[in-house]
């Protein structure tokens, strides 16, 4: 399928919403087109070189509108895909497009792996000051992945993956990685919280 393309510097995950601020005269232009075409476009990942993958999305929604042309829009990722082609720009048009070939996905984390997911799932977050409702009947490896501390580079290699087992493994072995480090920090923290106070001291015996 081909597609407009816009390139940027981070990952769009399948059922994420993603609010821009659309400013570059290109892309005012891409979004005049998608409005009246009702159309996707891809947000392709950019490190530092474009990385041949990305996520389809849907304009859902323009928040606002300015006198200079600039927008503020909500967005919903569809479908991974991996870029097959980038015209820039594509053919009359100041923006660029390509074809692109979605990802193969069932998007299920399969039941075996579940319960030990959600367990390291939620100390992760807890750890890192989030308490969100955990709804396993719409849970995927997706849903929590920008809050979990993974680089551009991991959360591009989470989109590449096209099994919801081998996204659900690479994450569990990443919260067994990170989890221990977290304590650790958590417990120097409260060690220097410690530091200028009077501590009650057990006497100890020789």
């Amino acid at each position: 399928m081909y597609i407009p393309l816009f390139p940027l510097k981070l990952v769009v995950f399948p059922g994420e919403e993603l609010n821009l601020h659309i400013f570059e005269p290109r892309y005012k232009e891409l979004m005049m087109d998608i409005e009246n075409e009702k159309g996707p476009f891809g947000i392709l990942t950019f490190t530092d070189k474009l990385s041949g993958y990305g996520t389809e999305v849907v304009l859902e929604k323009v928040f606002k509108r300015y006198e200079d042309g600039r927008l503020d829009i909500k967005t919903r990722g569809k479908r991974a895909f991996r870029s097959l082609s980038f015209d820039n720009p594509m053919e009359g048009k100041t923006y660029a497009g390509g074809e692109v070939e979605y990802l193969n996905d069932d998007m299920r984390i399969p039941t075996p792996l579940q319960h030990e997911y959600v367990l390291y799932l939620k100390e992760m977050l807890h750890l890192l000051g989030f308490n969100p409702e955990i709804r396993l009947d719409t849970l995927t490896s997706y849903t929590f992945a920008h809050k979990l501390g993974l680089s551009l580079e991991e959360e591009l290699e989470l989109l590449k993956m096209e099994s919801e087992k081998d996204r659900t493994e690479f994450l569990i072995i990443h919260f067994k990685r990170m989890i221990p480090v977290l304590k650790a920090a958590e417990q120097a923290r409260a060690r220097i919280r410690q530091n200028g106070h009077f501590n009650h001291l057990d006497p100890l015996n020789f």
